[in-house]
């Protein structure tokens, strides 16, 4: 099992290049050419979320990407450390920067990957997708 970790600064730009790594890793990994949009897709609207929330709470603070390609899953792991305040711009009614539901983009992510586990702690939210791999040979 090997995964690759990639952190990087809550910045729109970084969203992009967080999908491409993801793409190359599932690619590497063995996930069918058929889901590599799905696994994209998926990806950046996690990261896109993320960059959101850190930039409005906490600009310091990375986001955090880790891919891992087991013998029959590509695993990918996307989390933030933010968390607004009740008083926060942003945190009123579950959404996020008061424009869309905080469940539309899980939704749209839950229809994208083959598996989803959304897990919102006080330290954060961390987005837990996979796809079926062929365990690609090393």
């Amino acid at each position: 099992m090997a995964t690759v970790e990639l952190t990087f600064t809550p910045l729109p730009a970084h969203v992009r290049t967080a999908r491409l790594v993801a793409t190359a890793v599932a690619r590497r990994s063995g996930v069918d050419e058929s889901l590599l949009d799905e696994v994209r897709l998926a990806v950046g609207e996690a990261c896109s979320r993320a960059v959101e929330g850190h930039q409005l709470h906490c600009p310091g603070e990375p986001v955090r990407l880790a891919l891992t390609d087991t013998p029959d899953r590509f695993e990918v792991e996307v989390t933030d450390t933010c968390v607004p305040q009740a008083s926060e711009p942003g945190s009123q009614d579950g959404a996020v920067a008061g424009i869309l539901p905080r469940g539309l983009g899980f939704a749209v992510i839950a229809g994208l990957a083959d598996d989803v586990q959304i897990s919102e702690t006080s330290d954060g939210t961390r987005i837990r997708m996979s796809w079926p791999s062929a365990g690609a040979a090393r």
